[in-house]
């Protein structure tokens, strides 16, 4: 393991680095008191290489590592990828690419939902990994002989483990699953920040369109200030003052100061001034041109049910196949198909629709009925679904099988849902 500190022996690694056909890369930085995180470290591995890169080392210039990560002769190979990936596009204004996720490659093979670096390494490798170094200072100078220790096992062990993912990958016939989930990852927007969505990462209600309309500019302000100050969100405004002055659109400094998750002298700040301004302007905002939230409204019976359904198809399918169910449909999507079944989702698009997709929308529109097998969720065409075992030309019902089939549709679901007094 080689420690770079300067820009010529960066560069001179990785030129040697290039020559492989796949590199193993992993960062450490810092985002604890800045909006941007702080590259700390840049760990890679390829071939019989491994180097660790002090991103903080004075007077160095990290244009090499960068145009590694460009370089679309070499595979570029992460463990959940994507703050990575934003360090270097927010650094360089470029995105790695091609580009091999092990915690995405590992779902699809069937490990399971947001499978861990250290349980991956046990399970194909056989290796125990010392993780007790992973919440350390990677600012502070110089390092340990641990802590150098512990970043390397990120990437040595990272290499192993890209060959065994891509070739179950092949040999499944999943590679194309993967591609599928690469192109989001290395799609810039999935990277840009725009202040005035901002307040789609906020989860609680607020009570009107208009206190909504005060969250959207409050939350497009915060965004903006956090930004350029490069300091974390809630040292601008917490989330929760957010919605209480959303809720309560106070219009003077006094108003503002009374609220309980204000403390006294922010009101009269400068940035209280911004808020109070952000204020107004929501207020004036014409609640008509305002976004449709449907997050929150409850669904009817009939969509209830079908929810149901496909969260027991969901599990089906993905016990089936042997992939995440996260990765397939999250409870989002479930409940955008039980509403609509021409949903935006991820769902019903790509492989994922071929695995599961077609199966909701079919159990959906009473096609198809769930049906438990032996010890296993299978789908039946709804028509058979309440036969007999006669009816369907089966074995007689006083005849002893080793199998029973019991077939579950959305009627018999709808039956066991309450009805309103």
């Amino acid at each position: 393991m080689q420690l770079v500190t300067t820009t010529e022996t960066l560069a001179e690694a990785c030129a040697r680095l290039g020559e492989a056909p796949f590199v193993a890369v992993d960062t450490e930085f810092m985002r604890e008191t800045t909006f941007w995180p702080v590259l700390c470290l840049i760990q890679m591995a390829g071939g019989q290489e491994e180097i660790i890169v002090d991103a903080l080392a004075e007077g160095l210039d990290l244009a090499p590592f960068f145009d590694l990560m460009a370089d679309e002769e070499v595979v570029k190979v992460f463990h959940a990828a994507r703050q990575d990936i934003e360090i270097v596009y927010h650094q360089a204004n470029i995105i790695p690419h091609p580009v091999f996720d092990t915690q995405v490659a590992a779902m699809v093979c069937g490990f399971g939902d947001a499978v861990s670096y250290v349980m991956l390494v046990k399970r194909l490798l056989k290796k125990d990994l010392d993780k007790t170094s992973r919440f350390t200072d990677w600012a502070r100078r110089p390092l340990t002989d641990k802590q150098l220790s512990y970043a390397i096992g990120d990437v040595t062990y990272l290499r192993d483990l890209f060959p065994k993912l891509r070739d179950q990958l092949e040999q499944s016939g999943r590679a194309r699953w993967l591609d599928e989930e690469m192109a989001v990852l290395t799609d810039p927007a999935t990277y840009d920040t725009h202040p005035e969505e901002a307040w789609k990462r906020l989860k609680m209600r607020v009570k009107s369109p208009k206190a909504l309309a005060v969250m959207m500019e409050l939350a497009g302000w915060r965004e903006r200030e956090s930004q350029a100050q490069n300091v974390p969100r809630r040292r601008v405004l917490k989330d929760d003052a957010i919605y209480d002055i959303a809720n309560q659109a106070p219009r003077t400094a006094e108003e503002l100061s009374a609220l309980r998750s204000v403390h006294g002298g922010f009101a009269r700040s400068a940035r209280g001034k911004a808020v109070l301004q952000a204020v107004e302007q929501g207020l004036e905002r014409d609640t008509q041109s305002l976004p449709r939230i449907k997050r929150g409204e409850p669904l009817s019976p009939e969509a209830s049910a079908v929810m149901d359904l496909l969260r027991v198809l969901l599990k089906a399918a993905a016990a089936r196949n042997r992939v995440a169910p996260k990765l397939i449909a999250t409870a989002d999507d479930l409940e955008k198909i039980a509403r609509d079944s021409n949903a935006d989702v991820q769902a019903l698009k790509g492989w994922r629709r071929e695995l599961f997709g077609e199966e909701a929308l079919a159990v959906k529109a009473g096609k198809l009925a769930l049906a438990v097998q032996g010890q296993s969720i299978v789908t039946v065409p709804h028509s058979s679904a309440g036969q007999s075992p006669q009816d369907r030309g089966g074995p007689a019902s006083g005849r002893k099988r080793k199998r029973e089939t019991r077939a579950l549709t959305l009627d018999d679901t709808m039956a066991h849902k309450p009805t309103d007094a």
